[in-house]
């Protein structure tokens, strides 16, 4: 390996330029930001966000960036982690998941919040949200099986790819980008607890955390700060840490670990990574959410919505619910502490509870998991009866496809069964325009009227005419 990984992805991320993007792309990265700025706007209120966002106002600082909507001028640093926690607070924004998950949407604000303080224009936003895109995906190709399977959370991945962002926006030199990679991929190694059993607050940080040292990394490289360059592929880096690599003979270490399904062993597979680089662009490929839970539910959760809709039942009328899933979404899903969900961020990766507050409302929105709903005693009646199932068949079609059978069972005896293999708003059946308008009205109502919902829309989807400053400020509630 002649060039060093880093350096690849250096070379194109400097390289990239507006005008090399087909159409299309430009208009998905306009869709992501548009679904990720009413995520932000949904955000608004919720406990997570206020204590960030007070934190960074009482210790103040030059004023480099826009708070999202709020219009606070805080230092660029500051203002992207509040920005990515704002867009990932309801587990309501983007998702790619193949080997590993991921949230590319969690790194628009490294371009927003250095973009508005170098006075970048929203062109070269737009292409700083590409290369978000584009890294971050890649890298859930990388390890085989992913990352998740040893246990860590994918804002390890996102390390590698936020100094890339801010870097793009900075304008750093190739040899500075690698130092920023090197720099950042050095201590966001993140473990899986955040998303495991009882879940607090730190499910929806961790990600931003790393967003937000990828920017402070980028100005370190800046200033002439050095970070490795081999940090993938080099002795103790990320590969051998990870997995094992022989950085002296590019190969597998012979105590490589048996993969999840015991017999397909762990690799690298450094041509997903940095294969073919500008042929075709992996936004493409993302995803969006129609629900704010947690990704894998919702097969599940639509199954279980059209037989209630469309069977006219009630959730008194159900004696039992079959749930069948692959393996890493039972294991993920039906954690015995998913069963009595004491906070949002444990209820909205709980698949039970998520089933259940459907059954009992016909609908799944960001007020299912307010507290007061948490403590709904109509969701503790059918909760227990809600049963999950693993299936090796299943398990063999992930992540390809995200297939779900729902078996309701009725008093009297009927028997409704739904079948599903992928989620609405994934690119094989993706959000519409209408999709996306009532998502944005739903996460935005009672803080934007319909004329300042349109506006912003207007903003956002002409944004390449604005400075990043200017659209920032267009923002402001």
């Amino acid at each position: 390996m002649e060039k060093s990984i880093a350096r690849t992805i250096a070379e194109f991320a400097v390289n990239l330029k507006y005008e090399d993007l087909p159409s299309e792309v430009v208009h998905e990265a306009k869709r992501y930001l548009y679904d990720s700025i009413g995520c932000a706007y949904g955000a608004f209120n919720t406990k997570d966000v206020k204590i960030i966002r007070d934190i960074y106002l009482d210790m103040g600082g030059k004023e480099e960036s826009t708070v999202i909507g709020f219009g606070d001028k805080i230092p660029a640093v500051n203002a992207t982690l509040i920005n990515s926690i704002m867009i990932r607070a309801l587990d309501f924004n983007d998702i790619y998941w193949k080997e590993d998950p991921s949230h590319p949407s969690d790194i628009i604000p490294a371009a927003l919040s250095v973009g508005e303080n170098v006075g970048a224009s929203m062109k070269d936003v737009i292409v700083a949200i590409v290369l978000a895109y584009e890294f971050e995906q890649r890298l859930c190709l990388f390890a085989k099986p992913g990352i998740r399977e040893r246990k860590w959370h994918h804002a390890t991945l996102t390390q590698f790819v936020s100094p890339i962002v801010a870097g793009k926006m900075l304008g750093l030199t190739v040899d500075q980008m690698v130092n920023a990679i090197g720099i950042n991929g050095s201590h966001n190694h993140t473990i899986g607890c955040p998303t495991a059993g009882k879940l607090t607050m730190m499910k929806n940080t961790v990600d931003p955390m790393s967003v937000q040292s990828g920017v402070f990394a980028a100005l370190m490289a800046q200033r002439g700060f050095t970070g490795t360059e081999k940090v993938f592929e080099g002795k103790e880096g990320f590969m051998d840490a990870f997995i094992g690599w022989n950085a002296k003979e590019e190969k597998l270490n012979p105590t490589e670990m048996k993969g999840r399904d015991g017999i397909s062993k762990w690799s690298w597979d450094v041509e997903a990574l940095i294969g073919g680089l500008g042929k075709s662009y992996k936004i493409l490929e993302c995803g969006m959410k129609a629900f704010p839970t947690e990704a894998l539910t919702h097969t599940h959760i639509s199954c279980v919505l059209k037989i209630m809709t469309g069977q006219n039942l009630d959730y008194t009328d159900i004696e039992e619910v079959k749930v069948t899933a692959f393996a890493q979404a039972y294991d993920i899903l039906f954690d015995p502490a998913k069963y009595r969900p004491q906070s949002r961020e444990t209820a909205d990766h709980s698949l039970p509870y998520c089933l259940a507050a459907a059954m009992v409302d016909k609908k799944i929105t960001t007020h299912s998991f307010d507290e007061e709903k948490l403590k709904d005693p109509r969701i503790f009646e059918v909760i227990d009866k809600i049963k999950g199932e693993p299936s090796t068949e299943f398990e063999k079609m992930f992540p390809a496809k995200q297939p779900s059978k729902v078996v309701i069972k009725t008093n009297d005896g009927r028997e409704f069964s739904e079948y599903l293999e992928y989620p609405k708003g994934d690119p094989r059946e993706p959000m519409t325009e209408t999709d996306l308008d009532n998502k944005f009205s739903g996460l935005t109502l009672g803080l934007l009227n319909e004329k300042r919902q349109r506006e912003i829309k207007d903003i956002i989807f002409s944004c390449e005419k604005l400075n990043a400053k200017d659209f920032m400020n267009r923002l402001i509630v």
